[in-house]
């Protein structure tokens, strides 16, 4: 395949390779690592404000995970059958990455030709309303509906991976997802912090909120506001000092009531033809080798991870007898914060090292790699506290399984280069960064469905002493490894 690109006074030929798009340069990735970071080319305004817009992103999603197995439970939707209640928890989980996938690639292709910061602006305030809405939800329907509202709304993950892209060159684009993930983990600390620490306060507080009415009817109300309100500031904040980073984005009243140009099509299949880099390509000259593959590894890495999310909170709540640890929601929520705090530390001060010594390949490769183990700690950390009960060698194994976490964590900023790398032309990076995101929605919205189900299963009928869902995703993994050799060793 060959990416021809004709202007006033050139045309040049891309044989195909990997090549990055960035905003001030066009680079092979992987030719200047040993250059010096340019950390000081990135736009640190625009910087900042992505990363505390990722944060209440995170912090949402997060929230939910010490108390969604107890809400199942009080919500009476299982019917008080401890086996079921996993598939209920599958369903909030899915629910929202499924609506998010019907509309994540049109917030993309939106964001390529009005800019980025409107959809952002929209996708931030619905996830605040969304949120205010789940927690005065009081029945099953409410609580999925304001799931799904808030996955509809929500076009920011791949417009904000897209705008990272567009402040970026080749030389500072992994410490700039290693700041994306630093948000994303200190979301994940506070997020599942809050959500242990603030739900059914009026029980857990009775001085403060024993007599407050409100709080009793609405035992999860308060966690969820938290998020809600942050996001709230997160949207002023952004409307103030957010600045676009689409170099010519129309009005969205010019996109409503004219006609957009239509690009002249290419008469041989294997070559992309654009009178103009900076117009966005069709959806089917997205689909190239380069994007495939990218979008693929990371549709694994999120199946793998989610499944891994959904799985650990349901585990340390189930009680010991049917396989987990039988832990209160604060107690996981410590669990989780803990997990949160070492990713963030060592995103921020080790993973654009690691990924200038190793390469993108090797780090992502071993992020799928540790999942092996990681979920095979499942039954030995179960298998300890039926034997010993919850004495420090059970919380050493909880510990063991926090930092083999972390290469998890990594390969995420590994493979948001991968597909940096692979965007045909930087006006698709919406659009390139939208298609990953559908597939990556799909397996997100599948997935828990499917391993709590089987979680569930596994439990009720005893399949391989209650394990077999942990099998099931080792097997899961070594498919991902396959994919994942697919990628260049070098971009």
């Amino acid at each position: 395949m060959k990416l021809i690109f004709r202007s006033a006074d050139r045309e040049s030929v891309h044989e195909p390779r990997y090549w990055t798009f960035f905003s001030r340069e066009l680079l092979p990735c992987g030719s200047d690592r040993s250059a010096k970071r340019r950390d000081d080319t990135m736009d640190t305004t625009n910087t900042r404000a992505t990363v505390l817009l990722q944060l209440g992103e995170s912090m949402t999603s997060q929230v939910i995970s010490p108390f969604a197995p107890q809400l199942i439970r009080d919500l009476g939707v299982a019917g008080g059958d401890e086996t079921k209640v996993g598939y209920y928890v599958g369903m909030l989980y899915s629910v929202f990455f499924l609506t998010e996938a019907c509309t994540v690639l049109h917030w993309s292709q939106l964001s390529d030709k009005v800019g980025r910061k409107p959809a952002i602006l929209i996708g931030t305030f619905g996830l605040s309303i969304s949120m205010y809405y789940f927690g005065l939800s009081t029945t099953f329907l409410g609580v999925i509906f304001s799931r799904a509202s808030n996955g509809a709304l929500n076009g920011n993950i791949a417009v904000m991976k897209s705008m990272v892209t567009e402040l970026t060159d080749s030389t500072n684009i992994a410490q700039a997802f290693a700041y994306n993930s630093l948000a994303w983990a200190s979301g994940g600390t506070l997020g599942p912090f809050i959500g242990g620490l603030l739900a059914r306060p009026a029980e857990r507080f009775p001085s403060i909120f024993g007599n407050n009415a409100f709080l009793k009817k609405h035992p999860y109300f308060l966690p969820c506001a938290v998020p809600a309100t942050y996001s709230a500031c997160a949207w002023l904040i952004a409307y103030l000092f957010l600045k676009e980073t689409v170099q010519r984005p129309i009005s969205i009243r010019e996109l409503v009531f004219k006609s957009a140009n239509k690009s002249r099509p290419s008469t041989n299949p294997d070559t992309i033809i654009t009178e103009d880099t900076n117009r966005p390509l069709p959806l089917k000259s997205l689909l190239v080798t380069r994007v495939v593959v990218a979008g693929s590894n990371y549709v694994f890495l999120s199946l793998v991870d989610i499944s891994f999310r959904v799985v650990q909170p349901l585990f340390l709540s189930t009680p010991i007898a049917l396989g987990g640890l039988g832990l209160p929601p604060s107690t996981i929520g410590s669990i989780l914060s803990f997990f949160g705090i070492i990713h963030g530390i060592f995103q921020v001060f080790f993973f654009a090292k690691i990924n200038d010594r190793w390469g993108p390949k090797r780090v992502f490769l071993a992020g799928i790699g540790v999942c092996i183990p990681l979920y095979l700690l499942f039954p030995v950390i179960n298998y300890l506290a039926s034997t010993q009960g919850l004495m420090p060698v059970v919380w050493a194994a909880v510990f063991v399984q926090a930092t083999l976490s972390i290469p998890l964590n990594c390969a995420y900023g590994a493979i948001f280069i991968f597909i940096a790398a692979a965007t045909p032309n930087k006006a698709s990076v919406g659009a390139t960064n939208g298609l990953c995101q559908v597939a990556v929605c799909v397996a997100r919205g599948l997935g828990p469905g499917i391993v709590s189900s089987l979680f569930s299963l596994s439990i009720a009928h005893g399949w391989f002493g209650g394990y077999l869902v942990y099998y099931m995703f080792v097997m899961v993994v070594g498919v991902a490894l396959f994919v994942g050799s697919k990628l260049p060793h070098s971009l």
